[in-house]
């Protein structure tokens, strides 16, 4: 008996979930970045400056606020450097050590060092802490 797709997304795993995140960050897809976030997700961000959330709570709210600053901000990722993941004690649970690479319109190339503790539950991310390395992401966007 084969799997829906439905099935195959409700078995994957943080690993899994990590690539569709970053693809769905990559293309800038809304409707991919929907599929990634379970409805009653929360995504913070420990560490923020003013105008920036410090925690989204929702797939919408989360998904609304990630696609307006597609929008807003020049920057194009185009991969993602992994350069660490470590197991917790929670099977669903991963923290990435990783860069996110890129181009900024008006700064040109830039590689955005940052962490991420992310969870799932049935295949989608429940939980994402951001913590986003602040002045390289200021300096990317040419602030």
């Amino acid at each position: 008996m084969a799997l829906t797709e439905q099935d195959r997304t409700a078995k994957a795993g943080p690993r899994e979930v990590l690539e569709r995140f970053r693809q769905a960050a990559i293309s800038q897809s809304a409707d991919d970045m929907r599929r990634v976030y379970a409805v009653d997700a929360v995504h913070e961000f420990p560490f923020t400056r003013p105008g920036v959330p410090s925690r989204l709570e929702g797939r919408d709210e989360i998904v609304n606020w990630i696609a307006a600053g597609w929008h807003a901000n020049p920057l194009k990722y185009e991969r993602y450097r992994t350069l660490a993941i470590h197991d917790t004690n929670d099977p669903e649970t991963i923290i990435v050590e990783q860069e996110a690479i890129g181009t900024g319109a008006s700064t040109g190339e830039f590689a955005l060092p940052n962490i991420i503790v992310l969870t799932v539950r049935n295949g989608q991310l429940a939980r994402l802490r951001d913590y986003v390395n602040i002045l390289a992401a200021a300096a990317a966007m040419g602030q």
